[in-house]
Parts: C-alpha cells; sequence; structure tokens
C-alpha cells in the first residue's frame, strides 16, 4: 500500500523540519532490525535523538527540494541507498553513536544471510548420537566417538565473514543451539554541518587530534624557515634566529647593546658568574660544620686508645 499525495505532503514537510532543526544527521543500516527492537533503539534515543524511516525514492526527493537553499545536502544523496533510515540529533555525535549500536540482538544463521563476522564451531562434545557422524564429514568437521555421543575434535570455523551462510551450515549451527550474530542498527555515514564523514572518525582521540595538529604545524614551521617565507608559525623561530644573528655580530664586534652586554661580560670573567652561581652555604650548615668535626675528632682519639686505659 503507497502513500496518498497528503501523506508524502507531511512526510516532505516532517523531514525539512528535522533537517532546519537538527545540526546532525546518522545514516543508519536496519537490516535485519524488526520492529520490536527498532522500538527499543526509539526508546533508547528518546530525547537525545529522532529515527525518521522513509523510501529511498522519497528521501532522495525531499533532499532534492531543499538543495536550493541549502546545497550542503547533496553530499548526503549518494548514501541513500539499500535499507537505511535517519537519525536526527543534536546532541554530542559519540554518544549518540554508541546508544544506536549497542542495542543488538542475538539471531540464528540463516541459509543465505550474509555472515557479518567469521564463525567458529568449539571443540568438544555435542550429545548428538552417532547417526548424525556422516552430517559433520560432510562439513569436514573431524568428530569421534565419546560416551555414545559425538565429539568435535578441534576448532572448526564454518561461516567467513561477508559470504552467504550455506544451508548445511545454517542447519549444523541451529543443532547445535549456536546464534552466531547479533544484528541491530549500523552506523553508515554521518552529516555534521554539511561534512560527510564514516563512524570511525568519532574514534579519534583528543590526544592524536592534538599530537597531528602540532606535526602539521612543525612542518609548516620548517617548509616556511628552509624557503625564507614568514607564516604565522614561523615568525617567532625567525625572530629568535635573527636575535641571535644579533648576538653574534656583538660578539665578533666592538658594538654592544643591552642585549649583548652581559653575554660579553660573562666571556670575559666566566669565573665571576662561576662563584655567583655556587650555592652559599646555609647558617645550619655551618653551625653543623664544626660539630661533625668535633664529633669526628673524638671517634679518632677514642680509636687512638685501642680500648685500653692509661694504665693497663
Amino acid at each position: 500500500m503507497g502513500f496518498t499525495r497528503a501523506q508524502k505532503e507531511a512526510y516532505f514537510d516532517r523531514l525539512k523540519e528535522l533537517i532546519v532543526k537538527f545540526p546532525s544527521i546518522f545514516v543508519v543500516n536496519v537490516d535485519n532490525v524488526g520492529s520490536n527492537q527498532m522500538h527499543q533503539i526509539r526508546v533508547a534515543l528518546r530525547g537525545k535523538g529522532i529515527v525518521v524511516m522513509g523510501k529511498n525514492t522519497m528521501v532522495r526527493r525531499a533532499l532534492r527540494s531543499i538543495l536550493s537553499e541549502q546545497p550542503q545536502f547533496e553530499r548526503l544523496l549518494p548514501h541513500v541507498r539499500g535499507n537505511i533510515g535517519f537519525v536526527f540529533t543534536s546532541d554530542d555525535l559519540k554518544d549518540i553513536r554508541d546508544l544506536i549500536i549497542e542495542n543488538k540482538v542475538a539471531a540464528p544463521a540463516r541459509a543465505g544471510a550474509l555472515a557479518p563476522r567469521n564463525v567458529i564451531v568449539p571443540a568438544g562434545n555435542t550429545g548428538m548420537e552417532p547417526g548424525k557422524t556422516s552430517f559433520f564429514q560432510a562439513l569436514g568437521i573431524p568428530t569421534k566417538i565419546a560416551r555414545g555421543t559425538i565429539e568435535i575434535v578441534s576448532d572448526v570455523q564454518v561461516v567467513t565473514a561477508g559470504t552467504r551462510v550455506g544451508p548445511s551450515e545454517a542447519a549444523l549451527l541451529n543443532m547445535l543451539n549456536i546464534s552466531p550474530f547479533t544484528y541491530g542498527m549500523t552506523v553508515i555515514q554521518i552529516f555534521d554541518s554539511g561534512n560527510v564523514f564514516t563512524p570511525d572518525v568519532l574514534d579519534v582521540s583528543d590526544t592524536e587530534l592534538i599530537d597531528r595538529f602540532l606535526s602539521g604545524i612543525k612542518t609548516i614551521a620548517a617548509i616556511s624557515l628552509a624557503l625564507s617565507y614568514p607564516t604565522l608559525v614561523s615568525v617567532s623561530h625567525s625572530l629568535v634566529n635573527a636575535y641571535k644573528n644579533l648576538l653574534a655580530v656583538s660578539l665578533a664586534t666592538d658594538y654592544t647593546f643591552e642585549g649583548s652586554a652581559k653575554v660579553k661580560e660573562y666571556l670575559e670573567n666566566p669565573e665571576a658568574f662561576a662563584v655567583a652561581a655556587a650555592p652559599a652555604e646555609t647558617s645550619e650548615e655551618k653551625s653543623a660544620a664544626p660539630a661533625e668535626e668535633e664529633k669526628k675528632d673524638e671517634e679518632e682519639d677514642e680509636d687512638e686508645d685501642m680500648g685500653f686505659g692509661l694504665f693497663d
């Protein structure tokens, strides 16, 4: 059942209203997300974000209708494909991303489904009767009979991430009561203030950003100094280098200015500065010195007695 004209116009108006109101949009994939799980996600985002679903053709039409006023949304159009939805928010992007992806449910393997990760059947007793040994042999799983049941000898990978689950693999996992996959919303792209980027950008820490920024500043400063082209980050280095050159000229000639006077004085009489820099003895240290000497003299006298009295 399609939308009526009035419903489409209401949807367009609602989408435009959200686009104007919220600066950030998450493009999320909703494959294998059931209605109950979608409800739980909406509840978790209540007060922080709004989930909007709709046909891709309607979403594209709504976006194109506002491009004349807000052309930056043209960057969002290529990502409107597949089974996707939008999450509008003005809160912290990382917090909202975490709320979106933390709501997952375990699901059994279905034949023909795309595996999101590798599935490994662990070694151990299966509890199955020996009559099903041929089933394991067909899948290349080494087994043995132990206490009248089938036991898997070693761990075996039966499904590879990114491939379709085969009927035999799905049947085996279901017989073993293994639900290897979890399904939920996944973030595909993030639109924020006219910029579109992948969600892994949110994992970049502030420390890493600062380190990269400082590295860029150092590189620009080095290039500017090498080219003798002044920039904001190289001016301070240029001033310091110029001051060093002035000091060098002053030391090589008789010309003296306030900054070089002390340097010349130090070079002419370094001993005076060495004496001034030596730490002065405190009054406590001075008073303690005679006491230590007196104690040392007493110890020497005792040693000279060799432990004998005068008349021994």
